[in-house]
């Protein structure tokens, strides 16, 4: 039984999907650009649901696993301290330690000596009575890893809030996941969901472009755009609105205004559908009238 929880219907983004799919059979790195309303935490989970492998990759989707990375789950970071890029560097490399925990430790694609060789690994980790705790890190990291391979999992690492890593991350860290990119190529990948393009991202951090252009080049031969939604998508985000909400019950024209207001951007459409109440009494012919947009 899957353990996925959110769940879109199985042709949700489906250009995107195919184009991100594509890629990964090749185990080939991504990077999605959208803006902040664009459903970008829906259409990842949407990849991270075995029905979509199924559907998209067919015979490599076996052994096949997408992770979310996400930095709001990192624990605080220290603002000064000594070693401070050190222990950013293992914070780093022991959120994705914990998420592969999360997704590997009960899961049945592992033996149960691997499962414990790979819990000895997460725990070793992050075993402080260790001077090299910090140093160890990607070293455990690695192991953990190689017990993935070894077991012909592929494994895909999407880094959600990418801009977030690029902010609080030392170059050192991308450096090492470009090194085991290159170690475990034909397994190993990554896809990256940003608000805008690296390169603008890189100068607005004052970034040393050199210093993370090894991770940084990955990516430049996959880049996707992610825009609204397409009108089947559309409607059925607002009908599981919908569900969620059963006391809202409008005329169809009214949900052909919500698509045309919105642009089809999901969190405006989701913003919209709850502020059509306070625009008062709408008539079918005052659908399109900028004056209404504008309320």
């Amino acid at each position: 039984m899957s353990r996925f929880k959110r769940k879109q219907h199985i042709n949700f983004r489906k250009e995107e999907v195919s184009f991100i799919t594509d890629r990964w059979k090749a185990t080939e790195p991504v990077s999605l650009i959208g803006v902040g309303s664009v459903g970008k935490s829906n259409l990842l989970h949407h990849l991270s649901d075995p029905d979509v492998y199924d559907k998209y990759l067919g015979e490599s989707a076996r052994n096949f696993q997408s992770i979310i990375i996400d930095p709001f789950l990192l624990g605080p970071l220290p603002m000064d301290a000594p070693n401070i890029e050190q222990y950013k560097f293992w914070a780093g490399i022991e959120l994705i330690m914990h998420r592969l925990y999360m997704a590997f430790y009960p899961s049945d694609m592992l033996n149960d000596s691997d499962k414990q060789r790979f819990f000895d690994l997460y725990q070793a980790l992050q075993n402080g009575n260790n001077p090299l705790f910090a140093y160890m890190g990607i070293r455990y990291l690695e192991l953990g890893l190689k017990v993935l391979f070894d077991n012909n999992i592929r494994l895909v690492l999407m880094f959600d809030e990418f801009e977030e890593f690029l902010r609080i991350m030392p170059a050192k860290f991308f450096q090492t996941l470009r090194g085991l990119r290159d170690t475990y190529k034909s397994q190993l990948t990554f896809l990256i969901f940003t608000r805008s393009t690296l390169p603008f991202l890189i100068d607005t951090y004052e970034i040393d472009y050199l210093s993370i252009e090894p991770f940084i080049e990955l990516f430049n031969d996959n880049v996707q755009y992610v825009g609204p939604y397409n009108e089947q998508d559309a409607m059925f985000m607002l009908h599981t609105l919908i569900r969620r909400n059963p006391k809202a019950t409008y005329q169809d024209y009214l949900y052909e205004f919500l698509l045309y207001a919105s642009g089809r951007f999901a969190g405006i459409m989701r913003a919209s559908f709850r502020a059509l109440d306070n625009l008062g009494k709408i008539h079918p012919d005052d659908i399109h009238d900028d004056n209404l947009i504008k309320k």
